[in-house]
């Protein structure tokens, strides 16, 4: 790690300690420390090994993307790429530094640069699809459990999900009507005129050109590998149903009675859409004050608080340390069992 990682890295650990001292303000500590006392320590465990899994799912999406003609990446070197995703994740605005932290993983295990951006691309693709189907279905089966509960945070759920759809809306259009994508850019830049330089407009022009043409070459390739894209789709609609049901768990953990997995789950998923908006790195902030939000209902202060920690480790932080030792490790280089050109 660079030195500016790890100084993003140690802010971001000091927000989120100063974010949980400023929730304990207000809280009873006899009470707090009576709850951790009484967790269901099995149920804890249970959430743990759901965010695992979803890890070592994720890995073996990138070791299917990556197979070809013979060639494999091993489990350990895929493994790698999803940690490594969560900590750069973790410690950048809007999660923008994930996907380079992946192509360097790929190709520290051997992955030609191209193609390994080729893979991340597909990898972005079926994982954008498979969030906003996630969504809707989620949305369509917990309808009844919403009426009332979101109040004003209902409008960022659907500035979220608007988002989402805007950027599978914007894939699609890539996909099946290139040239009228690319005129639609074009004109966009044009509408900038009064406000940008010529010379930034062209460059900004080539830079999106470049990149719907990279994105269309990737899409040929996709509708090519229908069998590939299928597994990854099941695989990445598996994860992230995992993902969604770690609050679950955790309730769980604290003895909450009554408390239905689907709808914890729903509320989980508006609390992801709700924390993309945030450019905060991690939405720190935003993710915890949706979190007690929305589950403030299910529990008293001290359990909600400490839940809160609880969930925020584990789909948060422990990504980060699971990251950063992921750094650490050594990868394998590419497996190959094309036979040798004489």
């Amino acid at each position: 790690m660079t030195r500016k990682n790890k100084i993003a890295v140690a802010v971001m650990i000091a927000i989120g300690v100063a974010i949980f001292l400023w929730e304990m303000r207000n809280v009873d500590v006899h009470a707090a420390w009576h709850t951790l006392l009484t967790l269901r320590l099995q149920w804890l465990a249970v959430a743990f090994l759901v965010i695992l899994l979803s890890y070592v799912i994720e890995a073996l999406v990138v070791q299917i993307f990556v197979a070809h003609e013979g060639e494999h990446l091993t489990f350990k070197s895929a493994m790698r790429v999803p940690l490594i995703e969560q900590l750069f994740n973790a410690i950048t605005p809007f999660s923008t530094g994930g996907q380079p932290a992946q192509l360097v993983a790929l190709m520290q295990s051997g992955v030609e640069g191209g193609r390994a951006s080729s893979v991340l691309l597909m990898k972005f693709i079926v994982y954008q699809f498979m969030v906003l189907i996630n969504f809707v279905f989620t949305l369509f089966i917990g309808l009844k459990h919403l009426a009332a509960q979101f109040g004003p945070l209902a409008w960022l759920i659907v500035f979220g999900f608007t988002i989402h759809l805007l950027v599978i809306a914007g894939l699609l259009l890539i996909m099946y009507q290139y040239r009228f994508t690319k005129r639609l850019v074009a004109f966009g830049i044009r509408l900038l005129r009064p406000f940008v330089s010529a010379g930034r407009r062209a460059a900004w022009q080539a830079t999106m050109d470049a990149k719907i043409d990279t994105f269309y070459a990737e899409s040929v390739h996709l509708k090519q590998e229908k069998t590939k894209v299928i597994r990854a789709a099941l695989l990445t609609f598996v994860q992230l149903l995992l993902y969604y049901s770690v609050p679950y768990f955790v309730l769980l953990s604290f003895g909450v009675p009554h408390v239905n997995l689907v709808h914890v789950m729903v509320l989980h998923v508006m609390i992801v859409m709700i924390i993309s908006l945030f450019p905060i790195p991690g939405g720190a902030g935003g993710a915890e004050y949706s979190f007690k939000a929305l589950f403030a209902t299910f529990m008293g202060p001290a359990q909600l608080v400490l839940a809160m920690l609880l969930w925020r480790f584990i789909t948060y932080y422990l990504g980060m340390v699971c990251g950063i030792v992921a750094l650490a490790v050594v990868p394998d280089r590419l497996e190959s069992t094309k036979p040798q050109k004489s």
